[in-house]
């Protein structure tokens, strides 16, 4: 700790060859002594001084209890400095380093080599200067996230891009920009790495608000941030992966405790069994009686209707298959008040009721037929008497393998294809690979299409269309939607049943409805 001090008693300070009078020239203020002292940081490095000038009373010189006193508080001074001097340059640099966007865009596909974001996550500054008429939910979906070519090609090359400019740089795409209506000056993108050293995503940020370009410092700061950024990335998807596992494997073993395919004894005895007539089995009607047949009479009234239907002639579908088919259908349905076997044959009859009387078979094809009849009787596959929110809420195994809305539809769904690939059960097995390919996508749309969430978003949709005069046979996308309003209509058929029948099937919807809440009470 260095100190300088003047004066000593009875000697004027202007006489000290240290002192310069030049401020107290141009001030007109009289010094008479001074105590000057260093100021030291944490390390003991000189960072300032400190000066006191004219010790009161007026002419008093400053003694070693001054300077002893003094000294005692010049060490909070250095840290009170210093730590301003920290506060103000990290101040500057969050200042400085500000920017008005931010986007982290995720691989669907870390091994493919074509470039596709799945997922996207923005932040935006609330000093970014945005056109008001611009949502905050427009920026986040915008079609220009996904479509990035800065973050394509750094995807595809690994390297990172820092444009200054863009107005002036070919490979950004100006148009996609206007469309977004968020306008773009400056851009810098960097790869995203997990811990094997592959690119699972690109980061990048837009516009500085100081208005000046990224330099180097600001390339080399977000790379820094882009390191941690990957490994919680990496670790987040690991943990996902896990967690999806988990359901997987909970799920398959849930089902395999549950249900089996039929026996060589049921297949057998269906297969001789007389398969009544449609007209004899009153399937043909609309006022059916959902509850007029026992368990083998369904199964022997959906052999009339994929018969009647001409889809077991013209597919080739082996009958023995179709038997040991339905029976193991029938099996992989659960002993649930509602959505149970005999909801799934109710929908079909329903089905084939409106083909065979509305003269759908003029319209729909062959395959769409048949797929809808198979939708049918599959709709409800593994429903476990709760609805798609219960699932969801419950955090249950099915919500975590599928993370969707329509969890239940896409486990019935899954449920189907599993058992048309267990042995001797594919009814599709003599379909040509085209055919069944599209046969496959026709099932996964009437299945899904019974969500009725789904169904509620294209309801309106369909029907301006219709009344409009705009829907067309052949358009496959308004073919799609009539398919989607039949298994929904045939889904709930049952309110345009005689009355006695209908209130007897709103009566299991309700008593299911009650068990639910009663299993959420317990959990």
């Amino acid at each position: 700790m260095h100190s300088a001090k003047s004066q000593e008693p009875g000697f004027p300070i202007v006489e000290d060859h240290r002192f310069s009078d030049e401020i107290d020239k141009l001030t007109g203020y009289k010094t008479q002594s001074i105590l000057c002292m260093t100021i030291c940081n944490s390390d003991g490095d000189v960072i300032g001084v400190v000066q006191a000038i004219n010790k009161n009373p007026s002419g008093t010189p400053f003694t070693e209890d001054d300077e002893k006193v003094l000294q005692m508080y010049l060490p909070f001074c250095g840290i009170s400095i210093s730590n301003a001097k920290l506060f103000a340059e990290s101040r500057k640099e969050y200042e400085r380093s500000r920017c008005e966007r931010c986007s982290v865009l995720l691989l669907e596909d870390i091994d493919s080599p074509v470039v596709k974001f799945s997922k996207t996550f923005e932040l935006m500054s609330p000093l970014c200067s945005v056109d008001h008429d611009i949502s905050m939910e427009k920026l986040s979906c915008s079609d220009w996230l996904i479509n990035n070519s800065i973050a394509e090609l750094v995807a595809s090359t690994g390297l990172p891009v820092n444009i200054s400019d863009v107005c002036q740089d070919p490979r950004f795409d100006a148009e996609a920009d206007q469309a977004s209506g968020f306008h773009v000056r400056s851009v810098l993108c960097v790869p995203i790495w997990n811990r094997t050293h592959q690119i699972i995503g690109v980061a990048q940020i837009l516009n500085r608000l100081d208005r000046k370009t990224f330099n180097d410092a600001d390339q080399r700061l977000f790379e820094a941030f882009v390191i941690f950024c990957g490994l919680g990335i990496n670790n987040t998807m690991m943990y996902n992966q896990v967690k999806k596992t988990w359901a997987k494997q909970s799920v398959a073993l849930d089902m395999l405790s549950y249900h089996a395919t039929c026996s060589k004894v049921e297949v057998d005895r269906l297969k001789a069994a007389k398969i009544p007539l449609s007209s004899e089995l009153g399937i043909d009607e609309f006022h059916f009686n959902d509850f007029s047949l026992d368990n083998d009479a369904m199964i022997t009234a959906s052999l009339r209707m994929f018969l009647e239907l001409g889809v077991v002639q013209k597919f080739k579908i082996d009958y023995e298959v179709l038997c040991r088919w339905l029976l193991t259908v029938r099996k992989n349905y659960r002993t649930v008040a509602y959505h149970n076997w005999r909801h799934a044959f109710n929908v079909s009859q329903c089905m084939f009721a409106m083909i065979k009387t509305a003269g759908f078979q003029e319209v729909l094809s062959d395959s769409e037929t048949l797929a809808l009849m198979v939708g049918c009787l599959c709709h409800d596959l593994d429903h476990r008497g709760t609805n798609n929110a219960f699932q969801a809420k419950s955090g249950s195994a099915l919500a975590q393998l599928y993370g969707t809305s329509a969890t239940l539809e896409h486990h019935h769904f899954n449920h189907a294809v599993m058992i048309l690939q267990s042995e001797g059960h594919n009814i599709f097995a003599n379909l040509c690979s085209k055919e069944y390919s599209n046969m496959m996508q026709l099932l996964k749309q009437a299945i899904l299409s019974t969500d009725l969430t789904l169904y509620f978003q294209r309801r309106t949709k369909f029907f301006d269309c219709v009344l409009s005069g705009e829907f067309g046979w052949k358009d496959e996308q308004h073919r799609e939607v009539f398919r989607s309003m039949l298994m929904t209509a045939c889904d709930l058929g049952a309110v345009t049943r005689p009355w006695e029948i209908s209130k007897q099937v709103a009566e299991l919807v309700t008593s299911e409805f009650f068990e639910q809440g009663d299993r959420r009470d317990q959990n």
